[in-house]
């Protein structure tokens, strides 16, 4: 079949895929199976029907659809719209009658065949693949065809709307009034006299409907005057069987009343870029210095993972706060700190580890090479992500967070692959004058692309993505941006200069090093250096508190000079090798070693003899002086075993002094009687008590309590009354001694915001006019005010 721009769009050779599919010859059919990956090649030549059921099947559409541009969606949707319908009506809705937009649509309905989405049948018309034209609910805003909504009518309902139209029953069979309105309907001069003949609310209502597809049309029966009534009298809305639901407006009503000037959305021809002219050596050079600067801070990025692995949200996913951490430590930017974790979690250089993202044993090899090897397989993972690695905020406006494992986003994957399509048919020797051109242009190589919310400007994250890893550059598509497979690591090693082996160190106390730097010479200067900058030159300076975390690692200062000046382009400066030696010379000076306890006395015989006692080596006594032993085990245990070899110790408290151990006699801590219920009688109440005596000294006493005698309690006594003025005497006392002896209370307490609540607090920490304290209810450490803390209760 040849259209009228000479373009072979099928064999009209039956009214089925399968038939039309028999009718192809051999190079048709191969351009059909090429264009639709997905279809499973039939296993012998007539096998069809198994290829077309498997073309039909729901789903096969979508990889076809990924790959469409807007002018082949515009004639899909307006088939979807119109049904079964011929080339010359498509055109005409689609105003492509003239020569160049013809050819757009022979183009456009090529490339639909050759995807099998649509083919023609016996009659010349133009079908479509079920799966397809399910894909739009509401095809240019139309409803279904009236044939199809009339679908499930009686004969006797279409005579009735037959004759409220005033056309004539051709006969008694459906079929027969079934034909009749559908050639009324399809005449957009009958539909328009008899929209004009109605009254004034019906007119209204189905020019609205019309014209505003969005609008949904409320239930008629509700809907008294409104004119529903008088449309659905004469089939130019149609309500479901049983008249549930809203009334609907057939397809073909629809677009009579649009008017005969209307015409379907079709461009055919892309959005014009505007160009400059760039050299292939001017793109290549922004390429690799980008490319270089991504490949570097990458590397940085899973260094700091592998040191510190970034924690996961509970939810899942890295955060906010973890991001910044990575992007403070890897000298480099969050965007490119989620480019770096995506892709490479993606290329399996990185792994969920125990709530954590840590490296895998491929991330060690990879650390290793070149830095185009380095660069290739986080390319590759780039092009293939069914995300967009920087989207940084969802559609309302919430923070995303990297590696959530977001449910596959195709579109995702068509926006990059619309961009490289774009950029890729420029001009040789053109780049665009403003990137945000490509975007626009990938709208239309990619209608179905997805766009991010966050983009002020159609893609505009996705466009930054390239930038960044080089694919576009100077915007034109770089050697990198147009390679594939096998090719890109080619591209990426010719493109990229090999890894830099040396540094320069300046009299400044800096190393730079141009270039990215090897794994080894980046591990040694980060063990004895700070990093200050990173991108294609990385900067790192040294200082004492640098030189000695290096010294505290174990190495010495005749080693660190040594592998620096293995790695120095000409001689150590001066400065830096007096900055090695001088901290080096004050390095260990002074020791500090754990210990659970300290024995001293003053014979050095006695703690010689404790030191190589048998019986007391567990104790882990060690000499740091001839009277002077450390141990590993707690005070008491230590007096214990002390006392049980046969020795007398005496235990000294933290000011130095002997502590006197005394013995405490055992009290209950419940209320006796009274938490049994009263089932016993204490002994203060078998004493007799004068009542008159007791009413005399409560009228005698003042109502209010006392303040209290700071001199009479204890300096921290004094304090807490100070400032926890709403407190009670026996209240600051009860404060007091839990913040003195490392006890623990529970309390009253007045919130800023007014609100009251309880809390139990341990490890108070006294900071006037704060207390410190470890809250349990909030399982952390929280500062309460003095002055809101209402009262004090054993816990």
């Amino acid at each position: 079949m040849l259209s009228p721009g000479g373009v072979i769009i099928g064999k009209p050779s039956g009214s089925t895929l399968a038939a039309w599919l028999s009718g192809l010859d051999n190079d048709r059919l191969e351009r059909v199976l090429a264009a639709r990956p997905d279809a499973v090649r039939p296993p012998e030549p007539r096998s069809f029907g198994e290829l077309a059921d498997r073309l039909q099947r729901p789903g096969s559409v979508a990889p076809a659809l990924a790959g469409l541009a807007l002018p082949q969606a515009q004639v899909a949707e307006a088939l979807a719209a119109l049904g079964p319908v011929s080339r010359a009506a498509l055109a005409e809705l689609l105003d492509a009658t003239g020569a160049e937009r013809a050819r757009g649509l022979d183009a456009a309905l090529t490339s639909l065949s050759d995807r099998a989405l649509i083919w023609p049948d016996r009659a010349g018309l133009l079908r479509m693949a079920t799966p397809l034209r399910q894909a739009w609910e509401r095809p240019l805003g139309l409803d279904a065809p009236l044939a199809r909504l009339l679908a499930d009518t009686t004969s006797d309902e279409l005579r009735r709307v037959l004759a409220a139209l005033g056309v004539p029953s051709p006969g008694t069979a459906k079929k027969q009034r079934l034909t009749a309105l559908l050639a009324h309907h399809g005449d957009p001069e009958r539909v328009a006299a008899a929209v004009a003949a109605a009254p004034e609310a019906a007119r209204e209502l189905l020019l609205r409907q019309a014209r505003h597809p969005a609008e949904r049309l409320v239930d008629p029966e509700a809907t008294a005057g409104s004119g529903a009534r008088w449309a659905l009298e004469r089939g130019l809305l149609v309500r479901a069987p049983h008249g549930y639901g809203p009334a609907r407006m057939p397809a073909e009503v629809a677009l009579a009343l649009r008017g005969a000037d209307w015409r379907a959305p079709f461009a055919p021809t892309p959005p014009a870029v505007r160009t400059v002219a760039v050299t292939e050596a001017e793109v290549d050079r922004e390429a690799a210095a980008s490319a270089m600067a991504f490949a570097a801070d990458a590397a940085s990025v899973l260094a700091v993972c592998s040191a510190a692995p970034p924690t996961l949200l509970k939810s899942g996913g890295v955060g906010a706060r973890e991001l910044s951490r990575v992007g403070r430590a890897a000298l480099c930017d969050v965007v490119v700190v989620r480019l770096a974790l995506e892709t490479a979690y993606a290329a399996g250089l990185l792994a969920w580890d125990d709530g954590q993202v840590a490296p895998t044993d491929d991330y060690d090899a990879w650390a290793e090479r070149e830095p185009a090897e380095r660069l290739a397989p986080l390319l590759l993972a780039w092009r293939t992500l069914p995300l967009t690695p920087s989207e940084a905020r969802g559609e309302d406006g919430k923070a995303l967070p990297a590696l959530a494992m977001a449910p596959p986003c195709g579109g995702c994957v068509g926006a990059r692959d619309g961009l490289l399509t774009v950029a890729g048919r420029l001009p040789a020797g053109q780049g665009a004058a403003n990137t945000a051109e490509l975007g626009s242009s990938v709208v239309w190589f990619r209608p179905l692309a997805h766009q991010l919310a966050q983009d002020t400007t159609p893609f505009a994250t996705v466009i930054r993505e390239a930038e960044l890893l080089g694919v576009i550059a100077r915007g034109a598509l770089s050697r990198i941006g147009a390679a594939e497979g096998e090719a890109l690591a080619a591209a990426c090693r010719r493109l990229l200069p090999p890894a830099t082996r040396t540094a320069h160190f300046g009299a400044d106390l800096t190393a730079v090093v141009t270039g990215t730097p090897t794994a080894r010479l980046a591990a040694l200067l980060d063990g004895v250096a700070d990093r200050e900058a990173g991108g294609t030159a990385t900067v790192w300076r040294f200082g004492s508190g640098t030189i000695r975390r290096a010294l505290d690692a174990g190495r010495t200062a005749d080693a660190i000079a040594a592998d620096l000046a293995a790695v120095a382009v000409g001689a150590l400066p001066q400065p830096l090798s007096y900055l090695i030696k001088d901290t080096a010379r004050g390095h260990g000076r002074v020791r500090v070693a754990s210990a659970a306890c300290v024995i001293h006395g003053d014979d050095p015989a006695l703690i010689a003899e404790l030191a190589a006692h048998r019986a007391l080596a567990a104790l882990g006594l060690r000499p740091l002086a001839p009277t002077v032993l450390v141990g590993r085990v707690p005070p008491a245990k230590t007096l214990a075993a002390l006392r049980a070899a046969g020795y007398a110790p005496v235990a000294e408290s933290a000011d130095g002094t002997v502590r006197v151990e005394r013995d405490r006699p055992r009290r209950a801590t419940g209320s006796g009687a009274r938490s049994r219920g009263g089932g016993a009688r204490s002994a203060r109440a078998s004493v007799p008590v004068d009542m008159g005596a007791v009413a005399a000294r409560l009228r005698s006493s003042s109502s209010h309590a006392p303040d209290p005698d700071p001199a009479a309690g204890t300096d921290t006594e004094d304090v807490v009354a100070r400032h926890a003025r709403s407190l009670s005497a026996a209240d600051i006392r009860q404060l007091a001694h839990a913040i003195d002896e490392n006890g623990s209370v529970t309390i009253h307490y007045t919130a800023a915001s007014g609100s009251r609540t309880v809390r139990t607090l341990s490890e108070l920490a006294l900071d006037p006019p704060f207390l410190e304290a470890w809250c349990h209810l909030r399982d952390a450490e929280r500062v309460f005010t003095l002055s809101r803390i209402n009262e004090v209760m054993p816990t």
